[in-house]
């Protein structure tokens, strides 16, 4: 099994339903994105470059973008606390993962990222 699979069905619910439809829609959405296992969390990468991760923390799910600083679109939902560079979404329950705001999110890091 690959390690960022493996990883992903590891985590106790309700994180796992969380991580598994992130990497569903993640993978649906953007075009040629490969799932890596970089820093010990499933790590996204397009055009051979880091895109975004996807990380188990505490109470929540941490959906990170690498360039998360330069978005302008859903700011006010992204947690940056204390990092200059990267921005996040995050999720406690399967219910919360808004997907028209995802996909936004995820059309604007294309955008950010090419």
């Amino acid at each position: 099994m690959h390690p960022a699979e493996a990883y992903i069905l590891g985590q106790d619910e309700p994180f796992r339903s969380i991580l598994l439809q992130l990497q569903s829609l993640i993978e649906g959405l953007v075009p040629g994105i490969s799932l890596k296992y970089k820093y010990r969390i499933p790590f996204y990468y397009l055009n051979e470059k880091p895109f975004c991760y996807l990380n188990q923390s505490g109470k929540f799910v941490d959906l990170g973008f690498v360039h998360g600083n330069k978005f302008i679109r859903h700011t006010d939902l992204m947690q940056g606390r204390g990092r200059k560079v990267v921005r996040s979404l995050r999720y406690e329950f399967p219910e919360a993962i808004d997907y028209t705001v995802l996909q936004g999110v995820l059309m604007e890091a294309m955008e950010v990222h090419s």
